[in-house]
């Protein structure tokens, strides 16, 4: 948590010498219960909790790339109102996978069929971090790197219609791309943010934390 602290404020400074401002638009972090605004989508109540470290979900099988869309507790929350400059939504998440294609997600969420995702996954055995981007339930992969660390911070960079994503292994002091694409467009509805895990093993209980959840803007 110190960490993250100390590289939020240093980012801050950089931004002023820089001539840009940045606002928190909205901070979670999942310590002892869930902040205002959060939803649930297929909750299971049973499948996640909130302990003192942060917010922890089991990952249980299902899914939500392609057609399938049927993972349980997707965690959501809406859009802030739109501002000048870029948005950074940022997430902490931490799991150890072992199952194919299992994984930990945060996401640009219209629905369960038109979304952005960066999450940590495990694909032919190997850990990575992996982007995605889904409209009317066609997938396109936008980038996937190897990853070391079973601890990693997530972003989203959302200017305009346009989405980068980054990650930072623990114990890295510098921001990592991911990939980059345009956003979905829904026939309907609005952006949410998403938390979300899914493909999980059935024979054996995996629990994800997401922890230090951030909104800011950035503006020049």
């Amino acid at each position: 948590m110190k960490n993250v602290l100390l590289t939020t404020m240093l980012l801050s400074l950089m931004a002023i010498f820089a001539g840009a401002t940045e606002e928190v638009l909205f901070s979670d972090d999942f310590t002892g219960k869930l902040a205002d605004g959060w939803s649930w989508i297929r909750e299971d109540r049973s499948a996640w909790r909130v302990i003192e470290k942060g917010l922890e979900i089991h990952v249980q099988p299902g899914n939500l790339w392609g057609g399938a869309n049927n993972a349980k507790n997707v965690l959501v929350r809406s859009v802030p109102a739109a501002k000048p400059g870029e948005l950074e939504i940022s997430v902490t998440v931490s799991n150890r996978p072992t199952h194919q294609y299992e994984q930990t997600d945060l996401a640009w969420y219209y629905d369960d069929s038109h979304m952005v995702k960066l999450g940590q996954e495990l694909v032919n055995g190997k850990l990575c971090v992996v982007m995605g981007r889904e409209e009317s339930d066609k997938t396109r992969t936008l980038g996937i790197k190897p990853l070391e660390t079973a601890v990693v911070r997530l972003r989203l960079l959302i200017n305009g219609n346009h989405i980068r994503g980054q990650y930072r292994p623990a114990g890295a002091d510098q921001w990592l791309d991911a990939g980059t694409g345009d956003l979905p467009v829904p026939s309907q509805g609005k952006p949410n943010i998403s938390l979300h895990c899914y493909q999980g093993p059935a024979d054996t209980e995996h629990w994800v934390r997401f922890s230090e959840f951030r909104i800011v803007c950035t503006s020049k």
